[in-house]
């Protein structure tokens, strides 16, 4: 047997064997390499020193920002080993050597290799082979590149520094996939300028310094601040500060200070078919799966090198053979459903296809634009998969592979996902909203719901700013803020920290599946889950519903 090296370098110590999936972004604490994700078999597991073993990540695009903090702050794991393919950890290993001279290996093995792998208690990883407990497995070198570039690659690869170490990363990253050319892309959409880490910032500067500009149109993902007023938000400057500083960066880099994670809300929304760059997992999903569009789920830093290029390993759902589902997920939507349907049908949708792009069925009822939203946000919690299917919905549904396996999704099964969301006490101290970024059409759903009453319990909405603009200049605004709800833009629930959080809090309630699942490892606070009526009146009575909704029973 013979592994594969795809990030080289040496390392010694214990196995971890994850049985599924982790994203380091929301799982994995950056100060200490603690798992903080409470729904993960690892949490509480410290993964320092560790020989990692998953059978690939998951989750957010910013892992790879967590894993380059802790390979530089000395708490990351001495190596990782996956199963399937991973371009997140891989990304975040390769800059970590590349770019800051801190190796971290990375190897691939098949599943024979790996279940044996696993079964042991320690392992060392060499330039040629990786000994563990009588286990000893040849190691082939990573993946020379067998690239046809054209000569404007060309000329990019002798261009000037920035661009330079942008093209030699895509093509690295293309080898380690299997890609054999690259792929022009018409936009991009940055995730790396949350401030996960100090790494972030470090990278993005040095980037910036380099004189690095993006040569397509930019858009860039919510911040960890409200840029114009964090300092009169009483926000820390030891965080406010670098914070701010990296979206600086990446403006000074030419994108635009969007500040969305739901770029799909913008006028530059990308057209069927049409090759793009996104990172940020929700996007993503939303993008090849509801759009139609094409991009693979980019890592942070990566994200920034396309940008800078124009340029895409032609691998993954850009290719057509890759969009194909190959899990069909026969779902039971319980009669009455009300909105709260669609993220728990996603979550659990992930947890069924946690490696494949599924093809939903059964789902009579139309979902709109947000049901849809709110469905990929909580599927990329649970699955690595850059995408899925839903029967009469979405445009690529009747691509499924004809030996495609058969699995179900019961009432039970939701019914499970909405007591593991709901396992906090009922008294609510707030409302969190906006996970991904309310569209003005949940503005206005909120809106008729408050009109003429108050909010008991702090109860914040996170939204793009054109959206609060359209709220603004069609009275929407007003409403919510007459109830007061506070509406808060460049933030979303996955990159907010105290004081805007408020500090105060001890369980909060959402209607994000996505939230429901991060909010405990990101903010240590309890949580709820429920419509967005629901939501409502907790924010006016200050307690969540004590039992399954009428429609899971």
């Amino acid at each position: 047997m013979t592994a594969r090296i795809v990030v080289a370098g040496q390392a010694e110590g214990p196995v971890v064997h994850a049985t599924e999936g982790l994203s380091f972004w929301g799982g994995v604490d950056p100060a200490t390499g603690i798992v903080i994700d409470a729904h993960h078999p690892l949490t509480g597991r410290c993964l320092t020193g560790t020989i990692l073993m998953m059978p690939t990540s998951r989750g957010s695009c910013t892992g790879s920002g967590v894993l380059l903090e802790l390979a530089l702050n000395g708490r990351g794991p001495a190596a990782l080993v996956f199963r399937g393919a991973e371009d997140i950890l891989t990304l975040g290993a390769l800059i970590a050597g590349r770019m800051f001279g801190r190796a971290l290996p990375v190897l691939r093995l098949d599943a024979a290799e790996f279940d044996a792998l696993s079964r042991t208690a320690h392992a060392t990883i060499r330039d040629t082979h990786l000994q563990a407990d009588g286990l000893h497995l040849p190691l082939s070198p990573p993946p020379m590149s067998a690239m046809q570039l054209t000569a404007q690659d060309h000329a990019m690869l002798q261009g000037p520094p920035a661009q330079k170490l942008a093209m030699e990363v895509i093509c690295t990253m293309a080898a380690q996939q299997g890609a054999t050319a690259l792929i022009d892309v018409t936009q991009a959409h940055i995730d790396g300028c949350i401030y996960a880490s100090p790494a972030n910032l470090l990278f993005a500067e040095a980037m910036a310094e380099m004189g690095a500009r993006v040569c397509v149109p930019t858009t860039m993902n919510a911040i960890s601040v409200d840029r114009q007023n964090w300092q009169a938000q009483g926000v820390p400057p030891q965080f406010g500060g670098p914070a701010s500083r990296l979206a600086d960066a990446y403006v000074q880099m030419g994108a635009r200070p969007s500040f969305t994670c739901a770029p799909y809300q913008l006028p530059t929304v990308p057209a069927q078919g049409e090759a793009v760059a996104w990172a940020e997992s929700n996007a993503v999903i939303y993008a090849n799966s509801v759009l139609g569009a094409r991009t693979v789920k980019h890592p942070d830093f990566l994200d920034l090198m396309i940008a800078l290029t124009g340029r895409a390993p032609l691998s993954g759902v850009y290719l057509s053979e890759e969009r194909v589902a190959r899990r069909i997920l026969k779902v039971d939507v319980p009669p009455g459903a009300d909105d709260a349907v669609w993220p728990l049908i996603g979550y659990v949708a992930g947890l069924r296809a946690p490696d494949r792009i599924p093809l939903l069925t059964g789902i009579t009822v139309s979902p709109d634009a947000d049901a849809l939203k709110a469905l990929c946000a909580a599927f990329g919690t649970t699955s690595a998969a850059p995408m899925l299917h839903i029967e009469g919905v979405t445009p690529e549904a009747d691509q499924v592979d004809p030996n495609a396996d058969i699995a179900t999704i019961t009432r039970e099964d939701l019914a499970a996902a909405w007591r593991q969301f709901n396992a906090a006490p009922s008294h609510i101290d707030l409302v969190a909203l906006g996970s991904p970024h309310f569209s003005l059409n949940e503005c206005q759903a909120l809106a008729a719901l408050v009109a003429g009453r108050k909010t008991q319990v702090a109860t914040i909405i996170t939204c793009g700013h054109d959206t609060i603009a359209a709220a603004k200049a069609n009275g929407t605004l007003a409403v919510l803020e007459a109830s007061g709800a506070q509406v808060v833009p460049d933030l979303c629930w996955c990159s907010i920290s105290e004081p805007v959080f408020p500090p105060h809090a001890r369980t909060l309630m959402t209607n994000s599946g996505k939230y429901a699942h991060y909010a405990p490892g990101l903010s240590g606070r309890a949580v709820r889950f429920g419509s967005l009526a629901d939501c409502v009146a907790a924010a006016v009575s200050g307690r969540a519903p004590d039992h399954l909704p009428a429609w899971l029973r």
